[in-house]
């Protein structure tokens, strides 16, 4: 196997070993609803995944339910479910339809029922009922996205700008119970900022939600403004939850991939969060440190990176990070650099990530490609799919964050 190959294997190990169904299954093996009615919620990029496998365990104690994922994430019928897929990363008019189901749904609920809401990552988009209307809704959401804002930032804005958010879905369920495994998809596993906390009591203060306006120079209405200023609930007794999967354990599968094809491992950080060009570069600069070295070496980063858009092109973070590397890696031996997202798409594109190794750049150039040129375009999906470096998965199923790589490949340990 060469190091494309290698790669490949790695993120389908690690991502296999993050997908939801046992963890949902862990999370529910025993759990006793008692005599209410059970009724289903579930958001994300992962809903579906995670929806089915609920679904099935609770059969007919499931008295209905409704999911919404991303577009071309669901995967078919799920009994006494409605499955809807929405806009992501900006929220669209199919996302505010199954919100409203979803409010329906949980509408006049006794004390004795129970709502099983499942939430994982891109449920900040997907699972959403504006206070404002929809277009600027999705205008303050492109706004952060363009600036660099990161996922936290993002959340303290979009929580207050919502009826769900911020546990107020929950508040919606009372005096129902909300019994909530979430997927986490954000560093350090916050859960009131992962999807915005739907059903967790809110830790971030208006304060806090108006200085991000201010340090981006956000553009937003006086009626937006006057949400912002409105706090958010800060206690939720009906609420149980449950943290299941994270990017702490997808390094640690990865890892594991990398140890059963002969490298030594290293997990540098599992909260990486920076541009993601400068991820890239760092990740190239340690394969030219160890170049001399007589052994396999994997060097593996996982968190989030974040792209400021200074062009018109096509891409995503992973790809960035990818392509960014190939400079610095460009005619080292055996060296290769790969990032992908664990839900299978990064970006707005069909590819999950991106993969380049030491004849990258020299591969572009020739067909009048220069990589410097392509970064400022935020082209790096076309770059990428000349040098054959886009990786595909299709979506996954999860969304615990991104997953980087270095491999150093030396044929005596390997």
């Amino acid at each position: 196997m060469g190091l494309r190959e290698d790669a490949e294997r790695i993120v389908k190990e690690s991502i296999e070993a993050v997908l939801p169904d046992e963890a949902v299954r862990e999370a529910l093996r025993g759990k006793e609803f008692g005599a209410g009615r059970v009724y289903l919620v579930a958001a994300g990029k992962a809903a579906w995944q995670m929806a089915d496998t609920a679904a099935k365990m609770l059969g007919e104690r499931l008295e209905a339910g409704v999911a919404v994922t991303k577009y071309g994430h669901a995967k078919g019928a799920i009994p006494h479910v409605q499955c809807w897929e929405a806009g992501h990363p900006v929220p669209d008019e199919n996302a505010f339809r199954a919100t409203r189901a979803a409010l329906e749904l949980v509408k006049g609920l006794q004390s004795e029922d129970t709502v099983l809401f499942l939430l994982s990552g891109g449920g900040s988009a997907l699972f959403e009922q504006p206070l404002i209307s929809g277009e600027e809704l999705a205008d303050i959401t492109r706004q952060m996205l363009a600036c660099g804002a990161d996922i936290v930032e993002m959340n303290m804005v979009r929580k207050r700008l919502s009826a769900v958010k911020g546990g107020r879905f929950a508040l919606a369920c009372q005096p129902a119970r909300v019994y909530s495994i979430v997927l986490s998809d954000i560093l350090g596993d916050p859960l009131d900022m992962i999807a915005s906390g739907p059903a967790c009591p809110d830790t971030s203060l208006c304060e806090q939600a108006m200085a991000v306006v201010e340090k981006y120079k956000l553009k937003v209405s006086g009626q937006a403004r006057e949400l912002l200023q409105q706090e958010t609930p800060k206690e939720l007794p009906n609420v149980e939850t449950r943290i299941t999967g994270s990017v702490t354990e997808l390094c640690r599968a990865a890892a594991r991939a990398c140890a059963s094809l002969g490298y030594r491992t290293v997990i540098l950080t599992d909260r990486l969060a920076c541009e993601a060009r400068e991820a890239g570069a760092f990740l190239a600069a340690i394969g030219q440190t160890w170049q001399d070295t007589k052994e396999s070496l994997a060097f593996i980063v996982g968190g989030e990176t974040v792209v400021h858009v200074t062009g018109q092109g096509k891409g995503g973070r992973n790809q960035e990070l990818a392509l960014a590397a190939a400079e610095g890696i460009a005619g080292l031996c055996d060296t290769a650099v790969f990032s992908v997202g664990s839900d299978g798409t990064d970006g707005p594109t069909d590819a999950a990530g991106g993969y380049s190794d030491g004849l990258t750049r020299d591969v572009l150039a020739r067909e009048g490609i220069f990589i410097y040129n392509v970064l400022q375009d935020n082209d790096a999906y076309h770059a990428l799919q000349k040098s054959g470096g886009l990786i595909m998965t299709g979506a996954t199923g999860t969304n615990v964050n991104d997953i980087a790589a270095l491999l150093i490949r030396r044929q005596t340990s390997a």
